[in-house]
């Protein structure tokens, strides 16, 4: 989810290192085994502590009536929005159409190309995945 989360997670081979080596210093192979799972359950503890904290904040901003607190993601959104629009759209036309108005060969209009259709899909697929939580119940 996170960067601390992909950091304290044992897959992650970032804590993996530095608990064996601590952990390099119990003789004891059962206190040693006990010893790496109190370790990891700690870091997931703390690691659920960090979530449920960034899901507070993240309740308390969308519920604020002023728009510089729940407005920047929509804004972003929209700014994201026609920042695309522009790249892939309107740019593409307004080059197109100063050729023909300054008397350039004409040439077809401007297709869609692979970054548009990789973004696009992408969207699809987050809307899809969100449609489908909304019919499970997902809030």
């Amino acid at each position: 989810m996170g960067i601390l989360q992909d950091l304290l997670s044992p897959a992650s081979g970032v804590l993996g290192p530095v608990v064996t080596k601590l952990l390099d210093f119990i003789p004891d192979p059962t206190a040693r085994a006990q010893a790496e799972a109190a370790a990891y359950k700690e870091a997931a503890d703390r690691v659920q502590q960090l979530t449920l904290a960034q899901l507070e904040v993240n309740r308390t901003e969308a519920a604020s009536n002023s728009v510089f607190v729940a407005g920047w993601r929509p804004f972003i959104g929209w700014v994201c929005g026609a920042a695309l629009a522009y790249q892939y759209i309107a740019m593409p036309l307004m080059v197109w159409l100063a050729g023909l108005v300054a008397g350039h060969a004409v040439v077809p209009p401007p297709t869609l190309d692979d970054q548009l259709t990789t973004v696009l899909l992408g969207m699809l697929g987050l809307g899809g995945l969100r449609t489908l939580e909304k019919m499970k119940g997902v809030n």
